[in-house]
Parts: C-alpha cells; sequence; structure tokens
C-alpha cells in the first residue's frame, strides 16, 4: 500500500451517540403524535364510503386506511433495505475499485430486513384480508353470486397445493422464502466483511464475489415475484408485464438516495475522510442515471396500454388519473422523480456538491413513496385515500425506526474495509 494513505484512520467505527439518536427521536415522536392525529381524526369522520368494484363493494372503515399505509412502509423500506444489499453485491460482481469506503454504508441497510420480515409476515396475516381482494373464498366459488372467473383462474399462484379461497399458503411460503435467503445472504456478507478485517488477504474478497453472484440470481428472480405479490396483486384483475422492472427501479432510486444521504452525513460527522468528491459524484451519477431508468419505464408501461387503450390494462391509469385524490399526485410523482432530479442533477458540479445531493435524495426518498401510494391505495381504498397526517405521520415513524436500526447496525462493525484490495484505487479516483 503506497505510503501517502496511511493517514487515513482504517479502524475507524461509527459512534451512534445520543447527539444522532436525539434528533431521529425527535422525528420518531413527531410522526407518532401525527398518526395518533391522524387516527383520531378517521375514527370521529365517520367514513363509510362505498368502495369500487376490484376492492369490492363494502362499507369503509378508517383502520383500513391505517393497514393500507402500514403495508404501503412495510413494502417499500423493505425494498431500501434489499436493494441496499443488491447494490453491495453489485460491487463485488462487477470488481468495482471506486466503491470500496463506502461498502459497508451500502450493506448497513439490510439490517432492516430482520424486522421487515417480522412486519411483513405479520402485517400479511393481520391485515391481507383487507388488502388483497383474491383472500375472498366466495371469490372462487361458481355458486356464488360474487363468483369472479378471473380471479379464479389465478387462483393457483396464491393458494396452491390447497384449495382456493382457503389459506394463501404458495403466496406465504414465497414470502418466507424471500425473506429467509435474502436474510442469510446479507448475514454471510456480514461474517465474510468480519473475516476480512481481522484476517486480511484476498481470499476473502473472492468469496464476497462468488457469494454476490449468487445472490444477485436469486434477488434477480424474488424482487421481481415480491413486487407482483406484494403491490400487483392489490389490482387482481390488472397485470403488467414490466410490473417487477418498475418496483424495483423505484426501490433502486430510493435506496441509492438513502446511501447517498449516509455517506454525505457520515462525511460531515468527520468519518470516511478517503471519500472525497469524486466517489460523491459517481453516487450522484447513479441517482441521476437511475431516476431517469425509473421515468423510462414508467412512461414506457404508460405509453403502451394508452396506445393499445385496452379496458382491462388501461383502467389502472383511469381510475388513478380521473380521480380526484390520485390525479393530482400523479404530476406530483412525475415532478418529484423525473423533473427535478433531471433538472438539479444534469451539471457536473451539482453532483458533486452535497447541498444540491441531500436536496435532491431527500425529496427523492419522499417522491418514490408516492409512488408507492399511487401503487397501492387505489386498489385498497378506492376514493378514500389521499395523503393526510395519517400517511406522514406513518412515514416519519418507519423512517426514523429505520434510522435507528441502521445506523445501530452499522456502529457494530468497521466502517471502513480495512483490507480491501481495491482501497489504494478508491483512494486514486478521479473523474
Amino acid at each position: 500500500m503506497a505510503h501517502h494513505v496511511q493517514n487515513y484512520n482504517l479502524d475507524q467505527k461509527f459512534d451512534f451517540n445520543s447527539g444522532i439518536k436525539k434528533p431521529i427521536l425527535t422525528v420518531l415522536v413527531i410522526g407518532a403524535v401525527l398518526l395518533g392525529i391522524g387516527i383520531i381524526l378517521a375514527m370521529t369522520s365517520g367514513g363509510h364510503a362505498e368502495e369500487g368494484a376490484e376492492a369490492g363493494a363494502h362499507a369503509f372503515h378508517w383502520y383500513e386506511r391505517l393497514f393500507a399505509n402500514i403495508w404501503i412502509n412495510n413494502v417499500y423500506f423493505t425494498g431500501i433495505a434489499i436493494v441496499g444489499v443488491f447494490f453491495f453485491a453489485i460491487q463485488y460482481a462487477a470488481q468495482a475499485g471506486w466503491s470500496a469506503p463506502i461498502t459497508r454504508v451500502m450493506l448497513s441497510l439490510g439490517n432492516w430486513l430482520p424486522f421487515a420480515a417480522i412486519l411483513m409476515i405479520a402485517g400479511f396475516f393481520l391485515m391481507g384480508h383487507n388488502l388483497f381482494h383474491w383472500w375472498h373464498a366466495e371469490l372462487f366459488d361458481p355458486n356464488s353470486s360474487e363468483y369472479d372467473s378471473i380471479i379464479d383462474g389465478k387462483g393457483s399462484f396464491f393458494y396452491w397445493p390447497m384449495e382456493k379461497g382457503t389459506f394463501p399458503i404458495f403466496y406465504v411460503a414465497r414470502m418466507v422464502i424471500f425473506f429467509g435467503f435474502w436474510i442469510f445472504f446479507f448475514n454471510k456478507f456480514k461474517k465474510i466483511a468480519a473475516a476480512e478485517d481481522q484476517l486480511g488477504g484476498t481470499s476473502h474478497w473472492f468469496k464476497m464475489r462468488s457469494w454476490s453472484a449468487y445472490f444477485l440470481v436469486f434477488f434477480a428472480v424474488s424482487s421481481s415475484i415480491a413486487a407482483w405479490d406484494w403491490v400487483m396483486s392489490i389490482d387482481t384483475h390488472w397485470f403488467s408485464t414490466l410490473f417487477g422492472w418498475y418496483v424495483f427501479s423505484s426501490w433502486f432510486v430510493a435506496a441509492l438516495s438513502a446511501i447517498t444521504l449516509l455517506t454525505i452525513f457520515l462525511r460531515g460527522q468527520g468519518y470516511l475522510e478517503m471519500v472525497n468528491e469524486n466517489h460523491i459524484h459517481d453516487l450522484g451519477k447513479f441517482v441521476f442515471g437511475f431516476s431517469i431508468f425509473w421515468t423510462y419505464l414508467w412512461f414506457s408501461q404508460f405509453l403502451l396500454i394508452y396506445y393499445a387503450n385496452i379496458p382491462e390494462e388501461s383502467v389502472y391509469f383511469v381510475e388513478r388519473l380521473t380521480s380526484d385524490v390520485y390525479g393530482p399526485f400523479i404530476f406530483v410523482n412525475i415532478g418529484l422523480n423525473f423533473v427535478l432530479p433531471f433538472l438539479v442533477l444534469m451539471t457536473r458540479d451539482s453532483k458533486r456538491h452535497g447541498v444540491f445531493l441531500k436536496l435532491v435524495c431527500t425529496l427523492l426518498i419522499v417522491g418514490h413513496w408516492i409512488d408507492f401510494i399511487l401503487m397501492v391505495q387505489p386498489g385498497t381504498l378506492g376514493h378514500n385515500g389521499g395523503v393526510g397526517l395519517m400517511e406522514v405521520g406513518s412515514l416519519l415513524v418507519f423512517g426514523s425506526v429505520v434510522a435507528l436500526v441502521v445506523l445501530g447496525g452499522l456502529a457494530k462493525g468497521n466502517l471502513v474495509p480495512k483490507n480491501h484490495p481495491m482501497l489504494e484505487e478508491s483512494y486514486n479516483h478521479h473523474i
């Protein structure tokens, strides 16, 4: 290793002190208060609006909106967590050198996965019957007035090998398997990283590269199916062949934004002194590029459905664009997730300065949360959805709890992979 790199502290550990915890806990309390007020307002408003056909005609109850909020945030932050692990694995599979000092930042997002697994699985059992129209036995009974031949045709995807309309064992099994393997790979990466710190050498880097390749294959399949299961199946009649890619792109931009914000935050706290403007520039380019990638997928999906104008496909966008509740948020979605990052991050300098990236990345995390609201609420709440105190409160509660878990996990190990064979290449990274 070159002599000039010895000035860097490679044994640094993140100190998750009370000064950092206090503002996060403050946000948590504010979010809990807003959520509580939102729940009280929903309970006292006496809303019993009739739902649309897709969600099933029934009287609306306040707790359905709470259930939808919990599910939206569960899915959203689960995606950010697993994509953090995905981006970490990409660095090793691609033999990337520039990112060596910040790989532990990427991996730290995975600390949320065990909590996400508990919340997702428990949430499905407690709320699934209200969220998923296909979990109603009468839809599969030909003798029932509620019988739905389309949903009956899709029933095996949820219920096999059990009888349709009983218990969705195939659906639950997929969820358990996905989380089981995601957490397994995350812990495997942490174990290899810890061994590399202790023992050095290049064997652990090669082992990490191999395990990363295995993970990426599994992730490619599991993330798409998870998107079908957890989001697309809410609108049970509707489907899109690129929906898995679309959900992944939304998760990816949000996770890249979180990684960028966390890296800038750590630099501001005096850590990661070997990370310079060139590394930040690369993160900015990823955020900029994949914001355009998300827009490309959004527009591709919209244009094909709009042009073909097949009723069973176009209904998905019609019920969103023509709604007084969701229509305005379509344009907020495009503005925050495409127009803003495209215009602000277009120049080279804006991608090298933290003030621009902190603004854009924060708004992108909010923007893609709105994207998931638009994916989930119309099929679960009909015209009883929207963004109010309950939604904002639930986002702040989930976001602050995730931040506590991620930063707590980050503080348990070395912040820098001190024996990574490409660290010196990263020190000399220049673009």
